[in-house]
């Protein structure tokens, strides 16, 4: 899969090419994968015993995270090794994308791909927006009917709380200091 989506993108072969021989480890709790890049640029399985010149850690959430797009998350992916060598992987990595309908309509023609890639976009739109509604209709039940965390008019309420209390406190200060000074 990996050197099919490889083969549709001469720049990230062109970014492994310099890197032939070097084998990379992906660890991704509780998998893990060593590849080598191959002189074409494509990569293949690691020889068993080969020594990862990078080693490249992400937890579940993370990877999740990255499938979602959430570009922070990058920032937050453990590399460790070779450091030209895992730039050019991270950089073929996060630019690397599939073309779903491009295959589709290989196999069942553009029209009927089209469509087949259509209704994936749409579920995935779908599923995003079922995620946010769930999401705020947890911050709404957690914030009005079960209390778990303070609401946007709470959080304002109490900050006008403490600057008042503040205010009053250095009034107070003031008017001490000033009886202290009159005896």
């Amino acid at each position: 899969m990996i050197n099919h989506l490889l083969r549709g993108a001469s720049w990230a072969r062109d970014a492994l090419r310099p890197h032939a021989g070097k084998t990379a480890r992906f660890e991704v709790f509780p998998l893990a994968v060593t590849l080598t890049v191959l002189a074409n640029g494509e990569v293949a399985s690691a020889v068993t015993g080969a020594k990862p010149a990078a080693t490249v850690r992400l937890g579940p959430g993370l990877l999740l995270r990255l499938a979602a797009r959430d570009e922070s998350a990058w920032r937050e992916i453990d590399i460790a090794g070779d450091t030209d060598f895992a730039s050019a992987l991270h950089h073929v990595a996060r630019n690397l994308r599939w073309d779903v309908e491009e295959d589709l309509s290989r196999v069942f023609g553009d029209i009927a791909a089209h469509r087949m890639a259509e209704t994936g976009r749409a579920f995935q739109r779908w599923g995003g927006q079922a995620a946010e509604n769930t999401a705020r209709a947890f911050a709404e039940y957690w914030t009005e009917e079960q209390p778990l965390i303070a609401g946007a008019r709470d959080l304002e309420e109490f900050g006008r709380a403490v600057d008042q209390l503040r205010d009053d406190a250095a009034r107070l200060e003031k008017r001490i200091e000033q009886l202290s000074n009159r005896r």
